[in-house]
């Protein structure tokens, strides 16, 4: 999973509002922002009461789900909060969560790019300049040879573009880092009306660790970001292998006809947080969102654990506030007719059986606070791919097998797509070619100095194609956040080839069940390798001399459904009635 950061208001109508947060910092403060969950059974009158009776003052509120921004004195009022009885949880209002990220630039939460990241190959080539749309080739566009990811879900010119490219009435939400919305290969089907931002920049934590950094460092100036701009990444990544359009520069997504509408939840740092997430979930369901991709986990706590005596009560306590506001978001969506699709995770871990967790807490509310090691067990949740009605995804190479970062488990995994695995080759050894392709901001290229005086790319994992006097440079990542769009794009195209007319929203709509048993139904059964106990080795390189690394992994389940692949590899050909 790469890790991504967002933050999000809803007001009591469930339209967006923005906010402001009070930005977490060094020392204590008389006063704190806590997240405050309200019984389901409780009258709206009686949790304002109980606000009041805590002595905390309600910042906002989702009435969707029944979580409120409460301010209140951080001595006293978690514990007075707690004794009211239309309230069933608190939790700090912990403004950031996380989404993987590459290393050595932020890689985390969007399902954070696998970490360690291996250092470059030296023989793989440095900049590489695309020129126009080759002749002769309809359909394809001009970085189709670094397409693998696209050819191996058979999202192509012969394959499901042949029955639908997407209908640009489907809507595909992007609950990630933001989007560039200048990226010539979003900007043909981003929907600016509809695209918001959830969050608010938070410069630093309460350790006086930098997070998204000074506001005054911005572009803009400011910590309040526009709907339109991704300062990460990870979120313009993602959107382009959804929707990326067939306009002869650069690559397509798999779903090119399809909007894009971007529904930012993650901070610039990669990290996400339960408020901006839980609202950007009900404004999805409020405004005909088709589908929603979410390649990250929910901070500060990759698992969440209601019951471990590694835990303070309090921390329980918020584990499991976020654990029930989180599924009372995931289950307003899928109600309101929105199919959700999440990343695995990039931990290398068997989420149905014991693991080490030495990330938890992420994010530092108080002076001191830091990660520490717990034991988790199956019953503790990683939200939102272990919620109800969401389904997760495993990462593939380009030989198909389990990429060595992925997550996987038997009844966790449901569906397996290409995420990228860059030593998916015979030696080991890091190929960028092997990681998923995709849009990049040229903004960020410029500001990492990736790029040279003409414009061309200093570095191999950057490409730039230009067509028309227009130029876009591409990516290559790897994670499972990467897997997650690829079946987000062919949910985007079952809806376009089997959705009906949505009588509130306009456009098109389908049943996220229906929608569900398609992915399934038309995957490509992929069974455990022949030897279920897999060792993956990869090679790092460290001070010029290469390191192999080792991972043991066991494959549990049969072909028809097991812990690497789920039900199978996602084929968007068959998903909307290809022939194969």
């Amino acid at each position: 999973m790469r890790r991504a950061a967002l933050s999000i208001a809803v007001s009591a109508v469930a339209t967006t509002a923005m906010a402001s947060p009070v930005a977490a910092r060094p020392g204590p403060r008389a006063r704190e922002d806590y997240v405050v969950l309200y019984k389901k059974d409780a009258s709206l009158k009686s949790a304002h009461e109980a606000v009041r009776a805590a002595g905390g003052s309600i910042v906002s509120e989702n009435l969707d789900v029944g979580l409120a921004t409460v301010r209140g004195d951080k001595a006293r009022f978690p514990a007075a909060i707690m004794r009211q009885q239309p309230i069933e949880g608190v939790a700090r209002d912990r403004v950031v969560g996380t989404a993987s990220k590459p290393d050595p630039k932020p890689a985390s939460k969007p399902a954070p790019e696998p970490a360690p990241e291996p250092q470059l190959r030296a023989d793989v080539g440095a900049a590489v300049r695309v020129g126009p749309h080759p002749a002769g080739r309809a359909g394809d566009e001009p970085l189709s040879d670094l397409m693998w990811d696209m050819k191996q879900i058979h999202a192509t010119p012969k394959g499901s573009y042949a029955v639908t490219r997407g209908d640009h009435r489907v809507k595909v939400g992007v609950i990630d880092t933001g989007m560039d919305a200048g990226h010539p290969d979003i900007a043909p089907n981003f929907d600016r009306a509809l695209s918001r931002n959830f969050t608010r920049d938070l410069p630093a934590d309460a350790n006086g660790t930098e997070i998204d950094g000074p506001c005054a460092a911005e572009p803009d100036r400011s910590c309040d970001d526009p709907a339109d701009v991704d300062e990460n990444e990870h979120g313009t990544h993602t959107a382009s292998a959804i929707g990326a359009p067939l306009n002869g520069i650069g690559m397509s997504g798999v779903a090119p006809g399809v909007s894009l509408v971007n529904l930012r939840a993650g901070q610039d740092s990669g990290l996400f947080l339960l408020r901006p997430v839980v609202d950007a979930l009900t404004y999805a369901a409020r405004n005909g969102i088709d589908v929603v991709n979410m390649s990250f986990y929910i901070d500060p706590w990759l698992w969440n654990c209601p019951d471990n005596a590694a835990d303070s009560a309090a921390d329980r306590l918020e584990q499991r506030t976020v654990v029930a506001a989180a599924q009372r978001a995931l289950d307003f969506a899928h109600a309101h007719g929105v199919t959700m699709i999440a990343s695995a995770g990039n931990e290398r871990a068997d989420y149905t059986g014991t693991n080490t967790d030495e990330t938890s807490p992420d994010l530092a509310t108080e002076p001191g606070e830091k990660p520490r090691r717990r034991t988790v067990p199956a019953s503790c949740t990683s939200m939102p791919s272990e919620g109800d009605h969401v389904i997760p995804v495993s990462a593939t190479g380009i030989s198909k097998r389990k990429a060595s970062y992925s997550s996987y488990g038997n009844g966790y995994v449901a569906l397996a797509a290409p995420g990228g695995d860059k030593a998916d080759n015979a030696t080991g050894h890091p190929d960028e070619r092997l990681g998923t392709w995709a849009a990049y901001p040229e903004s960020l290229a410029r500001a990492r100095h990736e790029l040279n005086a003409d414009g061309t790319p200093k570095t191999p994992n950057i490409v730039r194609s230009c067509a028309g006097g227009v130029c876009g440079y591409y990516q290559s990542l790897q994670g499972t956040s990467m897997a997650a769009p690829h079946v987000a794009g062919v949910a985007a195209l079952i809806v376009s080839r089997y959705g009906t007319p949505d009588p509130v929203h306009g456009g098109l709509t389908l049943d996220p069940a229906f929608v569900e048993r398609r992915l399934i139904g038309s995957a490509t059964p992929t069974p455990c390798p022949d030897h279920r106990t897999v060792r993956y080795a990869w090679s790092v390189q460290v001070k010029g001399t290469w390191t192999e690394t080792l991972s043991t992994q066991i494959c549990k389940g049969t072909k028809a459904r097991n812990g690497f692949y789920g039900a199978g590899i996602v084929d968007a050909r068959r998903a909307v009635g290809g022939h194969p």
